[in-house]
């Protein structure tokens, strides 16, 4: 491969790469403000048993290999994208686009994953339940829906710059 080719064959994987961190962060943000603006309000209607019951069956749905791609390939994409975009004017809103989607993992991994663990295992009545569970979660839902939506903001912002 000569040297234009090889430029190219670097251009199309950056490019490549970034599309894919973008396109994920995107989506997975958009899952969480889907939550933040549809799920909880609709949720906050019902009854405590409908309430605790539809979250345990929407905590072990979302354990899936789609989501599994999304939310963790989109972190090893935004990291790979920051690497290859490192020379390049794209680089600082790759660089923000990474800090702010690894805030919404491990924001994810903290503090709503443990609440949905034990959501999952919680005994007890239905109100209890709920009041351990909904006002946390949601506050939680609205930090990684917060940065989920501007990382993904930078990303496209990069994508503009690369």
């Amino acid at each position: 491969m000569d040297r234009l080719g090889a430029l190219r064959w670097t251009e199309v994987m950056t490019r490549t790469v970034l599309t894919f961190a973008t396109l994920s962060t995107g989506l997975v943000a958009g899952l969480f403000a889907a939550f933040a603006y549809a799920v909880s309000p609709g949720l906050r209607r019902v009854d405590d048993d409908a309430f605790v019951q539809t979250m345990r069956a929407v905590n072990a749905a979302i354990l899936n290999p789609v989501f599994g791609l999304l939310f963790a390939g989109g972190l090893v994409a935004v990291v790979a994208a920051g690497v290859l975009t490192w020379s390049s004017e794209a680089r600082p809103w790759v660089v923000a686009g990474a800090v702010l989607y690894a805030a919404t993992v491990l924001v994810t991994l903290a503090a709503n994953v443990p609440l949905n663990d034990a959501l999952a295992v919680g005994d007890g009545s239905p109100a209890h339940l709920r009041s351990a569970f909904e006002d946390a979660w949601t506050r939680w839902n609205l930090v990684r829906t917060a940065t989920g939506t501007a990382a993904f903001g930078c990303l496209v912002v990069a994508g503009v710059h690369l």
